[in-house]
């Protein structure tokens, strides 16, 4: 009786143990960003002039309806944007206002990290995902992030990289 006893204590102790660690490895990474917001690029960061972080903005201001998204620290990155379209106001072609020309978004990753003890900012892109022509698109990816990345910052660019919409307000 108390070996059968000591046996169920021992079994239920060893499973309280494992779940956590199992838990952790399937789960592929704590949380390092998660946003309800982006803001669209406008003036004055349209165009290269005034990059972000080596990010050009795209050349025309833009707007975004809504947006969700996360980065966990194994790289996995999830954006999802709805109504991200060229802004409906000038300097915007009236005919082109409340559209998206880009037949696809990616998603930059921009981290603040070192190399040899210099800070570096290290700028990692997603796969093209698929935009409609109403600026709605779901980018999912897994990317190198480097180690640290200090201060990430998400964008939505054009398949060239140019940014449309970036983490903030």
């Amino acid at each position: 009786m108390k070996r059968r006893l000591a046996l169920l204590v021992a079994s239920v102790l060893a499973v309280f143990l494992v779940l956590p660690m199992a838990a952790a490895s399937a789960g592929g990474g704590r949380k390092l960003l998660s946003f309800d917001e982006l803001a669209p690029v406008t003036e004055p960061y349209t165009g290269a002039g005034n990059a972000i972080r080596g990010v050009p903005g795209g050349g025309l201001p833009w707007e975004i309806g809504s947006t969700h998204g996360d980065l966990r620290s194994d790289g996995r990155l999830q954006v999802r944007v709805e109504g991200l379209v060229l802004a409906r106001r000038a300097p915007v072609p009236v005919e082109r206002q409340g559209t998206n020309p880009a037949p696809a978004f990616k998603a930059v990753v921009s981290c603040l990290s070192t190399s040899q003890g210099v800070a570096t900012t290290v700028n990692l892109a997603t796969a093209s995902a698929p935009a409609t022509p109403d600026g709605d698109a779901t980018i999912k990816d897994r990317i190198d992030l480097p180690s640290p990345c200090i201060a990430p910052i998400v964008f939505v660019t054009s398949p060239d990289g140019a940014w449309f919409a970036v983490t903030g307000q």
